[in-house]
Formats: structure tokens, C-alpha cells, sequence
């Protein structure tokens, strides 16, 4: 019979480190694209706010004829 255990190569150090690194990095990714679709969210809703305040108050103001 084979030992499976035998059969694998262990990784280099530089490997473990590489793997360490690049695990990091794609676990924060999704969550900084995230953060920033959320911006840019709020950001546009805070502006169709704004908008729609002023017209109601350019609305008020306008004389009814």
C-alpha cells in the first residue's frame, strides 16, 4: 500500500508565505469593493435628496397663478 502522507510534497517556507499573503489579500478585497459600493450609494441617495428638496422648495416659493 502507498502512504498518501509520504506521497506529498511539504511547501517551502517561501511558499506558506506566498499562500499567507495572497489569502489575505483576496479576503479583503470583496469587502473594500463592498464598503465602497456602499459609498457611492449612500453618496447618490444623499443627492437625489438634496434635489428633491430644493424642487419642493422651488415649488413653495412659485406664485400659483
Amino acid at each position: 500500500m502507498n502512504n498518501r502522507i509520504s506521497d506529498r510534497r511539504m511547501p517551502t517556507v517561501a511558499q506558506r508565505e506566498a499562500r499567507k499573503v495572497f489569502r489575505d489579500t483576496r479576503a479583503e478585497a470583496p469587502v473594500s469593493e463592498h464598503e465602497r459600493d456602499q459609498q457611492a450609494f449612500h453618496a447618490n441617495r444623499e443627492r437625489l435628496k438634496a434635489e428633491r428638496i430644493a424642487r419642493e422648495a422651488a415649488a413653495k416659493q412659485k406664485p400659483k397663478t
